[in-house]
């Protein structure tokens, strides 16, 4: 991938109605998914819900974002994903800290909740997949949109799994394992989004002082 982003091929910009309709889109699900798992995830007391719930969030930052820079220079674009890039990893760093301070206040959530809500979340994100799947290689800003997508069906998945897990258990820890799987899929998409967006930059700022000379 790193190959690809310094050297002269050209990447998808975003800049395709299509596109810009699908983005619409993905934000309205994953705004609306954001508030409807953070409630469920507070209600039924789950840490997994909760991460996923934060990683829809990151997701409505990161679509809008990607909206606002499409037609700008190539260096605003790296920019703004090495932004997003940054905030992912942020994120996952939160996540493994609340994951560890339940670890020390251990509670059962409710795998009902769990399962139920990690089941329509999954939904939801299957959606926002399919809409994206065909803009998945292009440059940094639109590759942070698809990375994100993926994680949230993954993640789901893994919500669904830790719900059946607190069942068959009847502990917090199946919850408490996915939270920090997912926390660390945070932490290697930022990795992959930085060191593209940087490659992006890198080559960017090669050709202006080339162009300069």
């Amino acid at each position: 991938m790193s190959a690809a982003c310094c050297g002269d091929e050209v990447k998808f910009d975003g800049l395709s109605a299509a596109y810009k309709r699908a983005l619409w889109a993905v934000i309205a699900i994953n705004g609306t998914m954001f508030l409807a798992e953070l409630g469920a995830g507070f209600f039924a007391g789950s840490q997994a819900l909760k991460a996923d719930a934060l990683d829809f969030l990151g997701d409505t930052a990161t679509y809008a974002l990607t909206l606002f820079v499409i037609g700008m220079p190539l260096l605003w674009r790296s920019r703004a994903a090495l932004l997003k890039g940054l905030t992912l990893g942020a994120m996952g760093l939160w996540v493994l800290g609340s994951t560890a301070y339940h670890v020390l206040v251990l509670g059962v959530p409710q795998a009902e909740v769990m399962g139920v809500v990690g089941f329509l979340a999954l939904t939801a994100n299957l959606t926002s997949v399919l809409l994206l799947l065909k803009y998945r290689n292009g440059d940094a800003n639109v590759r942070s949109v698809w990375l994100c997508s993926r994680n949230d069906a993954i993640g789901n998945l893994a919500v669904i799994l830790a719900a059946g897990g607190v069942w068959a258990s009847g502990t917090a820890w199946p919850d408490l394992i996915v939270a920090g799987i997912m926390a660390s899929l945070f932490l290697w998409s930022s990795f992959q989004i930085v060191r593209q967006a940087a490659g992006e930059l890198t080559h960017e700022s090669a050709h202006q002082e080339s162009a300069a000379e």
